[in-house]
């Protein structure tokens, strides 16, 4: 390809050909891609649905509805699904004709089969996914194992879910939505249903509610079988990022919250110049590109007497004293919330609540709270009333949620640029499906001027153009804020427009749906109204439904007038879309192009950039603006030029990296975690399901006992080193019985260890056996199983807490030359092995010193059943970033670590005491922690 020079003929800046790229046309010629090789053999199955489809069309609907009870009989003699794939996928073709008058397309049958693979399809716009996906659906249900369809909103999901249903009952199968707060009946009905479509949100959060029942009745979903996820890279990728948790409301510390909220108003930013000379000192830094906020060593001072004067820190305590760690706490989340979290960008307000908004589709998400005091530190800055902090139940990953299914698969417009991520995360291959028809839409290089005022000036301007020659325009904006800036000024040149951003997106569907009419403008906050495609012309279905009872006559207006205004759009050009910046992912501005041009229709699109977008400003500038200035840019210019593209593609790259990086980050913690979550989900699936578990708890009390005298009576240990007293007292603690050890010791010589914890045992199960006799072996077996259910709970939740404290202060450890990653896997193993023994513990210990009556059982269980409906009523599900993730970490290959400012914590054993809190931010006393260790 040759060098040219841009429109005002100046020579370019650089041009290199690398000579990999001349070589990779002609072996792609010779060889194919692995995309054409697969398509290649996926056309050799379609030929033969196509061969099955006259026999198809010769069927009566009761003979082809029959096929169904067909297919599953001989699943149920051994055939496979693959072995059935051509003649289902023929059926569900002739259903969706019978049905829908719609026909799947040869390109439709290979997305499905690559659904059915367990593989993402790649499909643009308009291209009918919904479509696709029920192929691999209807044969994958056959099995009678459940199918779930994953959406990213509760309209995306009734929507197809009612759209959909007619085919698949059609064909004998049944259909099911989960939505949040539905009854429980209604709901454990939608998860037997043979295909179930839901949100990614509530898929994830009855799986913590399952594994939170009281009861297996209780539970709603069955085995994970087989996902198939819409928009897959927004549910994989974008919310990948921050977990899902269930929590309950902890302590009021709104004073706090307010007595730091007015304190931090005092701080002051330090900006330091790139060559380091120092242009404002201040107390704290913001790093844009990480989201950090970090106190320097004169912001700790600052803070530290600002704390002393105001009551809230002894005299002469330093911030990072182990009791004071949660007043630092409290200090950062203020400092993120007035520093990093602006309104009408990562929040509104409305109706005296912080609603936090999804940067990814500009979508409010109301009910979701950020952790770790920094939702209500945001709430104590806009003077709004502070809600109680929460304390985490139950949490995952959609990274380690999604990879329980035996299969996952999905579909979307975009995902060949993340493909690495799908392939490292998930093991998922994405295929890209060949469109129906050629892509006709027209991509005008970007337009990159100074300032932003000067760009949103050529925006008026071009939009005008449109407008004038009848087209429809959809103006993408990345945050409510820029959105609102553009609405102002159309009003002041008075045209008219329609905004769709998170405050409006009720009217969401109805707003795209009429996107296409000639001269329409719509301005849409980052992919709002994902899933509803803008029809040329408008969408007259829509302006049908909207009539209370239409007449054939009038439909058949409605069409026709429909079809002037088409044809009028597509002469004009089709839609035109402009984008007021460019994303960090180049899959989001991808998406955003791909409004325009759906099923071969015309269309263009445009980003109009400034030296002032934050991409820009954090990744790009700098060369870029060297590059104007040695152009002799003038105000109102634009530059339009190879370099600045691949400038800009190259800092949406990194920026992408740093993203993946992160996500990564999280999932190699929450693995951790995840091992953990997996063996105590089993545990209390195991015990829900049992009818006696009177052999755990000897097994308990065994491994207790066995604790116990090791600690007082140490293996191969001289009687002189035995503390005989400390085991009657640990004995009467935790077993509630008074023996007399030291009796037995002082009057049988030869009683030895083993000997000594054979009639210690057996006098134990006297005891026990007592209690079976005050009530009866039925109601303590019963009263055992409520007992372990209530203590693994509790503690549990308790174990979340302390490894959330562990993970928010583990990048720390970097200052002292350790990597963090394997800390955490360490220390984190610890704590999991204490919890085991505290659950064998505590259980023993409770069943011990309880007193059961006959009708004790029965009067436990309502009394845990009526904690739980109460529990259940104040929690809160967030899908919130996790703490301590986002912090930066040193290189694992052993590059450097982050250089400790002077007021970092130091690791000093000797100066804490046993029962301190731990230097290391665990959260445990000290001699649980590193003293024990050490």
């Amino acid at each position: 390809m040759g060098c040219t020079g841009d429109s005002r003929g100046r020579p370019p800046f650089l041009c290199v050909e690398d000579p990999v790229d001349m070589f990779a046309p002609l072996l792609k010629k010779l060889f194919g891609s692995k995309n054409e090789r697969e398509v290649k053999r996926m056309l050799k199955t379609v030929q033969i649905v196509n061969a099955f489809e006259e026999q198809m069309v010769a069927l009566s609907d009761e003979q082809l509805r029959a096929k169904t009870e067909e297919f599953k009989a001989r699943i149920a003699k051994g055939e496979t699904l693959d072995q059935l794939l051509p003649e289902a996928f023929a059926v569900a073709r002739e259903a969706g004709k019978r049905v829908m008058g719609m026909r799947h397309f040869d390109v439709q049958l290979i997305g499905g089969m690559t659904l059915h693979e367990g593989q993402i399809a790649e499909m643009r716009t308009g291209e009918g996914k919904t479509l696709v996906g029920t192929l691999a659906v209807y044969l994958n249900a056959l099995s009678g194992k459940g199918v779930h369809v994953v959406t990213v909103n509760d309209y995306l999901a009734r929507r197809d879910a009612n759209w959909m249903r007619p085919l698949y009952e059609f064909l004998g199968l049944t259909v099911g939505i989960v939505t949040p707060f539905q009854p429980p009946e209604e709901k454990r009905a939608a998860y037997a249903a043979d295909i179930t479509y839901g949100t990614n949100n509530e898929y994830g959060f009855d799986y913590l509610r399952d594994n939170m029942a009281f009861s297996m009745d209780d539970k709603f979903q069955r085995e994970l079988n087989f996902a198939v996820i819409d928009e897959v890279d927004s549910i994989l990728i974008d919310e990948a990022r921050t977990p899902l948790i269930i929590s309950g409301q902890a302590e009021d510390s709104s004073k706090l919250y307010t007595e730091i909220n007015r304190l931090i108003p005092k701080l002051e930013q330090h900006i330091e110049e790139v060559e380091g000379e120092v242009t404002k000192p201040g107390h704290f830094t913001v790093d844009e590109k990480t989201r950090q906020v970090e106190l320097n060593e004169a912001g700790h001072q600052f803070i530290e007497e600002m704390l002393t004067e105001v009551g809230l820190l002894a005299e002469g305590e330093s911030l990072y004293s182990a009791h004071n760690l949660g007043l630092l706490t409290h200090v950062y989340a203020g400092l993120r919330a007035h520093k990093l979290f602006n309104r009408n960008v990562e929040y509104i307000v409305a109706d005296g609540q912080v609603l936090l908004v999804d940067e990814h589709t500009g979508r409010t998400m109301p009910g979701r709270r950020l952790s770790e005091g920094l939702h209500q530190a945001i709430e104590a800055k806009e003077n709004l009333n502070i809600q109680a902090e929460s304390q985490t139940l139950a949490s995952t990953t959609f990274q380690n949620y999604f990879r329980l299914y035996n299969k996952l698969s999905g579909m979307t417009g975009t995902a060949d640029t993340e493909a690495f991520e799908f392939h490292q995360i998930y093991n998922l291959a994405v295929m890209v499906i060949p469109p129906n028809k050629p892509l006709a839409r027209k991509d005008f290089n970007d337009l990159v001027y100074l300032t932003a005022e000067e760009k949103y000036a050529a925006i008026v301007t071009d939009i005008k153009a449109c407008i004038a020659e009848n087209r429809p325009v959809l103006v993408g904006t990345a945050t409510i804020e820029t959105s609102e800036h553009m609405s102002n000024l159309l009003k002041q040149e008075g045209i008219d427009h329609k905004v769709l951003n998170a405050k409006f997106h009720e009217k969401e569907a109805e707003i795209i749906a009429q996107a296409g009419r000639p001269g329409a403008l719509t301005i849409a906050t980052n992919m709002a109204g994902r899933g509803t495609d803008i029809l040329l012309g408008g969408n007259w279905e829509v302006e049908v439904a909207n009539l209370e009872d239409p007449t054939p006559e009038q439909i058949a207006q409605i069409k026709a007038d429909w079809q002037k205004r088409h044809q009028q759009v597509i002469e004009a050009g089709g839609l035109h879309v402009i984008a007021s910046e460019r994303h960090e992912s180049r899959r989001i501005d991808n998406q955003l192009r791909g409004r325009a041009g759906r099923q071969g229709d015309t269309g263009s699109s445009r980003f109009y950039l400034s030296l002032e977008d934050s991409l820009m400003r954090i990744f790009a500038s700098d060369r870029v603006k060297n590059f104007m200035k040695a152009l002799g840019m003038q105000s109102g210019e634009a530059i339009e030029h190879r370099m600045v593209t691949n400038a800009i593609e190259k800092a949406q790259r990194k920026v992408e990296g740093r993203n993946f990086d992160i996500r990564k980050q999280l999932l190699e913690f929450d693995d951790v975690a995840n091992e953990q979550r997996k063996v105590i989900y089993h545990m209390r699936n195991t015990l829900l399901a049992a009818e006696n578990i009177g052999e755990t708890i000897a097994d308990f009390r065994e491994e207790v006992l066995n604790n116990l005298i090791s600690q007082h009576i140490p293996p191969q240990s001289l009687p002189e080193q035995w503390n005989v007293a400390g085991l009657e007292a640990a004995l009467n603690t935790d077993f509630a019985v008074k023996l007399p050890v030291k009796q037995w010791l002082d009057e049988d010589d030869n009683l030895h260890e083993d000997s000594l914890r054979e009639k210690i045992m057996a006098q134990l199960l006297v005891a026990y056996n007592e209690k079976e006799d005050q009530a009866s072996a039925e109601a303590l077996r019963s009263f055992e199983k409520q007992i372990l259910l209530r203590v693994l709970d509790d503690l549990w939740k308790d174990h979340l807490s302390t490894m959330d404290h562990l993970r928010h202060g583990i990048h720390l450890r970097g200052y002292a030359q350790k990597n963090p990653k394997q800390e955490y896997k360490r220390e984190s193993f610890t704590l999991f092995q204490e919890l085991l023994d505290s659950i064998k513990r505590d259980t023993i210990r409770v069943l011990s010193h309880v007193q059961v009556r006959r009708e004790d059982p029965e009067e436990e269980e309502a009394r845990l059943r009526q904690e739980a409906e109460e529990l259940a009523s104040r929690m809160q599900f967030e899908h919130a970033p996790a703490p301590g993730i986002d912090q930066p970490l040193p290189d694992e290959e052993g590059g450097e670590a982050p250089v400790a400012v002077a007021s970092e914590p130091v690791r000093n054993d000797q100066k804490l005491g046993r029962n301190e809190l731990c230097w290391c931010g665990s959260g445990k006393k000290f001699k649980h922690c590193h003293g024990q260790i050490n």
